[in-house]
């Protein structure tokens, strides 16, 4: 798992490197610059026209080194250099005088159009709004209706807070070795555009001396994180879940919730439904079990919580009376692992009394405004959310999943993980609830929070991905439940 540094640390982890692996700065920007290159080559076919805008920090160099580059393999390139070449970096000075003669060069304010613009202005340094003639050029760029690619961080954007004033429009980021902290951030999506991460050689070793509680995970050992099972197991090792919810009108949440966790692995599956909603788990879920309710239109609050692995309640539930009560009852009375989404998060919200039950063996998995009425805090400011959760998930002792583009999972010992499996495909009603019923099923299944948080949220994210790759826009809930094996089979988890 990546740690995720602040840009404050960045100059002292590529001088570490230097120091540890013998090689020079240059050397390690020209390593950048070559896996930035394999991927552009990968994407971008020759013939069109490339601008290249280069300040004159390190960032710059990069950009120098990438123009030489592509020159090498055929590409039209055109430089442009912002500042003063004579006060750059030792490492852009030295690729400025690498670079050929046979590379255009134009002074920015004469930059005509291209087909594809790539910012290597600013990177990780930055540390206040553009002005001058960097705010001119930015916002000339950001006119530009050709492709836009940024190396390493969008220019104007800080590594690690938001953003403030303007910031160059990347259609894509190539970030190294670890996203920046904000280019995680949603409202910088507009900014950073798709988020490429290029390993530049760096180890988990390179990192030790550097403290962060940011982490970030794109399957790395994914099977680590898994439970193993022998040959002589049996359904009930595999664990015995009951899953709360449904209401008259909302029974399909429950029931994708359902089939997730069978999907997953679940041994028995139980579930708590209101009377109108038997038949319809019944018919469509034969495999699931059904606790016989004694109410026809709303959720009894008859529940006995014996032999039971886990619990997840919420999706679909409603926000009614005995809604309430069983969220209590639930919090109160069962200590064991237990996942809160949805209509039961909502009630929290609601009854702020109640999160004082919150323990150990809960996660939470709110959405954007699910937290905001958890926390009863309004903001359009992730990093202020990302602190908040974890200040909740310490001073609670829960765990908290704020799921999204890059879902953030908070722990109570302060350490946050930011989950690199997923797409906008997912952005449909129903992918929460198929979430819940992973988690529930991995926290049967004998999973510890943390397990279970990294592997429910990284195989759902994949799933998702597997069926959006066929389906686009046309992906439903239902069909990430059904790519859920497919998901192991590509991690090769057993």
């Amino acid at each position: 798992m990546q740690k995720i540094l602040l840009g404050k640390q960045v100059k002292e982890l590529d001088a570490l490197f230097v120091s540890e692996s013998g090689i020079s700065s240059y050397q390690l920007m020209e390593r950048a610059a070559n896996k930035f290159c394999q991927w552009f080559i990968a994407h971008f076919k020759k013939g069109c026209k490339i601008n290249i805008c280069c300040g004159t920090g390190n960032n710059g160099g990069d950009g120098l080194a990438i123009a030489r580059l592509l020159s090498e393999q055929g590409y039209v390139i055109n430089v442009a250099i912002i500042g003063n070449p004579e006060k750059g970096s030792i490492d852009f000075i030295n690729n400025l005088k690498e670079l050929p003669r046979s590379i255009a060069t134009s002074n920015w304010r004469e930059l005509k159009s291209a087909e594809i613009t790539i910012d290597a202005i600013f990177g990780v340094g930055i540390n206040r709004a553009l002005e001058g003639e960097y705010l001119d050029l930015v916002q000339k760029l950001n006119k530009e209706q050709g492709v836009k690619i940024s190396v390493d961080m969008p220019s104007g954007l800080p590594s690690d807070t938001p953003a403030d004033g303007e910031v160059f429009h990347a259609d894509h980021t190539v970030s190294f070795q670890f996203p920046k902290l904000s280019l995680l951030f949603p409202e910088h999506a507009k900014y950073v555009g798709e988020l490429v991460i290029k390993k530049i050689g760096m180890e988990p070793k390179h990192f030790d001396s550097f403290s962060s509680s940011y982490r970030f995970f794109s399957g790395e050992s994914l099977s680590s994180y898994h439970k193993k099972f022998h040959s002589f197991s049996h359904k009930g090792d595999f664990g015995r879940i009951v899953l709360i919810g449904g209401s008259y009108g909302k029974m399909g949440s429950i029931c994708l919730s359902i089939k997730a966790s069978l999907r997953t692995g679940a041994g028995l599956v139980f579930c708590k439904v209101p009377g109108c909603g038997v038949n319809i788990v019944q018919s469509s879920i034969p495999e699931a079990m059904v606790l016989p309710p004694s109410l026809e239109r709303d959720i009894d609050t008859n529940l006995e919580f014996s032999g039971i692995d886990a619990i997840g309640i919420g999706p679909g539930l409603g926000t009614g009376e005995n809604a309430q009560k069983l969220v209590r009852k639930v919090l109160k009375s069962f200590a064991g692992p237990t996942v809160v989404d949805a209509d039961a998060i909502n009630i929290l919200g609601e009854k702020r009394d109640w999160i004082n039950l919150l323990h150990s063996n809960v996660i939470l998995t709110p959405h954007l405004k699910e937290f905001e009425r958890l926390t009863g805090v309004k903001s359009d400011n992730h990093l202020q959310r990302i602190e908040l959760a974890k200040e909740f998930c310490m001073k609670h002792n829960c765990s908290l999943v704020l799921k999204g583009a890059f879902s953030v999972l908070s722990f109570p010992d302060g350490s946050q993980v930011f989950n690199n499996s997923g797409t906008v495909y997912m952005a449909t009603g129903g992918s929460g609830d198929v979430l819940t019923g992973m988690l529930t099923s991995f926290l049967g299944q004998g999973y510890t929070m943390k397990q279970a948080a990294i592997c429910g949220v990284f195989h759902h994210g994949h799933a998702g991905e597997l069926a959006g790759k066929a389906l686009r826009r046309g992906t439903m809930a239902s069909d990430i439940v059904e790519n859920i094996p497919k998901s192991f089979l590509d991690w090769d988890i057993k």
